[in-house]
């Protein structure tokens, strides 16, 4: 079972920065797309930043310019620095990855548990 894991949330106070990790695990072939997303209370879950394979990325635009996706394709691993936090960034923010699974291309998307930042003086 391929899965992704997120490390690296935490508490941080306004203008501060944290980076988040996206471990994968499990039996791929590789891993396509990877993204970040976020869910406030009370809010629905909105896309932060994807990142593909090659390296193009697409940043919400209350993230451009403060965060940053990126990945290392060696590890399977997805990360996402975020700068000059504001307590609006809190949230849960979950990643997800697209697995290659089969020998003919055939692919799945998970999601990771999520992993809390709290933006608080």
């Amino acid at each position: 079972q391929v899965q992704p894991e997120e490390y690296g949330g935490g508490s941080v106070q306004p203008g501060g920065s944290l980076r988040l990790s996206c471990l994968t695990s499990g039996r791929a072939r590789g891993v396509e797309t990877m993204g970040w997303y976020r869910q406030a209370p009370g809010n629905e879950r909105e896309l932060v930043a994807t990142i593909t394979r090659e390296g193009i990325t697409k940043y919400a635009d209350f993230a451009k310019g403060r965060f940053t996706i990126s990945r290392d394709n060696g590890k399977n691993t997805g990360y996402l620095q975020m700068n000059r936090l504001k307590p609006e960034d809190t949230a849960v923010y979950y990643c997800n990855a697209e697995f290659v699974v089969t020998a003919e291309g055939g692919k799945t998307i998970r999601w990771g548990q999520g992993t809390q930042v709290t933006v608080s003086s």
